[in-house]
């Protein structure tokens, strides 16, 4: 039986088919729609300075440069959050947190509203651009959240869903964007539109979302993860597929137009598309995981995101609008599939390694909750950094080329070493022990992470 104290449920066990057929998959559904909706809003904030770049023309006195660091800081705060949030579910709870964290949001949205306009200094938008970097730190706790609500089985799947249903809040925004520009709206009207929106989510999380009184505060299972090497390796990972998504998702728009010369309007007639598609394949790449194992699936991926950049590398030589434009929406596309992947992949690592060293049943799955949720804050928080780096890259590339060619030739070979890391860690054979385990774990049954 789930005993409930106020919004505090007492006992759960979604590895317990009765209990999870019974009432937890009920719960978990519901838990996971509102998650969904607010990280959804979190994440368009913390974005909205992708779109809001578009619409400062020169009246505003901003070069390209100053633009690319405009988001890479936002997104470097959005980064840095990520850690706290994570562990704020264990404190608050997993429905107070998400009440909190939403309410928060209205912070950069009423200060980004009070000063969007020509005359304001660029360091009173950097600083206001930091406070928008709160939006990204919605998506460890939600994750983290999610994570405790279901069974192992379909971790992929619900972990997919949740992640890919907030981060289909970027393109959401950008298309409110094109909407406006079309209608010769000004940037206040964007923001004014989401206000009430934030308020409408903290709402109906405080209606009906829980608190899991299983997710206690444990700063050992922290301090565990961080000295996990594979808390570590997936976080390389994941830069290299969510650093990606988010890192284009604030550059694209600004890509179009330094390098082919698109008006705001054009640029927002396309930048939508690619997160778009990258968000709704995300639970793809979870379910595909699921069924072949999430290490297969990102290394494929890998391969395929190399193949991709190549493509937009001869289409920036050639200075191939359509080509260039295909093969970005293709690469967005990958890094969604990547995202559900390596995600999926982190749950299974630690419940592999559990019973590696010998754990079984329970003890391994509760290992493998606790080392998993307290590493996704850790992971999300440095994968996230990627975008930081594709930020900083494409600045670099312009000052330097004119283009953004140099900047794709770093992040081809940025894939190859991720393409590497993950067939040598996670698909070859034999394994020779747990990455992290002790000599003395060398008697146990050796360890494959191929089906993870």
């Amino acid at each position: 039986m789930t005993a409930r104290s106020g919004r505090w449920i007492q006992q759960w066990d979604p590895e317990d088919e009765t209990f999870w057929n019974r009432t937890g998959e009920r719960i978990a559904r519901r838990n996971l729609l509102f998650s969904v909706l607010s990280e959804h809003i979190g994440f368009s904030v913390w974005t909205m300075w992708s779109v809001l770049v578009l619409f400062m023309g020169p009246e505003y006195g901003l070069t390209p440069a100053d633009k690319f660091l405009l988001t890479s800081l936002v997104t470097l705060v959005g980064a840095v959050v990520r850690v706290p949030y994570t562990f704020a579910v264990a404190i608050f709870g997993g429905r107070n947190w998400t009440v909190i964290s939403a309410a928060l949001l209205l912070v950069p949205t009423v200060a980004a509203f009070a000063v969007m306009e020509p005359g304001t200094s660029f360091s009173t938008f950097l600083l206001v651009g930091l406070l928008a970097g709160i939006g990204g730190g919605n998506f460890a706790s939600s994750m983290t959240n999610i994570n405790a609500f279901f069974p192992l089985r379909k971790k992929g799947w619900a972990l997919g869903l949740n992640a890919g249903g907030g981060n289909i809040g970027v393109p959401v925004i950008q298309l409110v964007t094109l909407a406006i520009i079309g209608a010769s709206g000004g940037p206040r009207v964007l923001l004014g539109l989401y206000i009430p929106l934030i308020v409408v989510a903290a709402v109906l999380a405080a209606l009906f979302m829980d608190n899991l009184a299983s997710v206690k505060n444990d700063t050992g299972a922290a301090k565990d993860a961080a000295r996990d090497p594979h808390t570590w390796i997936m976080s390389f990972l994941y830069i290299g597929t969510f650093g990606s998504f988010i890192g284009y998702s604030f550059a694209f728009g600004q890509v179009l137009q330094n390098q082919f010369d698109r008006t705001p309007l054009e640029a927002a007639y396309v930048t939508f598309i690619g997160p778009l598609l990258g968000s709704l394949i995300r639970p793809v790449g979870g379910s595909l995981a699921d069924r072949y194992g999430g290490a297969r699936i990102t290394l494929w991926n890998f391969v395929a995101m190399g193949a991709a950049t190549a493509v937009l590398i001869v289409a920036s030589m050639q200075k191939s609008l359509v080509l260039f434009t295909v093969a970005f929406v293709g690469l967005f596309v990958l890094t969604g599939l990547g995202n559900g992947s390596t995600y999926k992949m982190i749950p299974g690592i630690f419940r592999a390694k559990a019973q590696a060293l010998g754990l079984e049943g329970e003890a391994a799955a509760a290992y493998g909750r606790r080392l998993s949720g307290a590493s996704m804050g850790l992971i999300g928080a440095v994968g996230a950094l990627g975008g930081v780096g594709i930020n900083l890259a494409f600045r670099q590339s312009f000052l330097s080329y004119g283009s953004g060619t140099g900047a794709f030739v770093a992040f081809l070979a940025c894939y190859a070493v991720c393409f590497a890391v993950t067939w040598a860690v996670y698909l070859r054979r034999p394994a020779s022990r747990p990455v992290g385990a002790s000599p003395a774990t060398e008697e146990k049954p050796q360890l494959s992470y191929a089906e993870v």
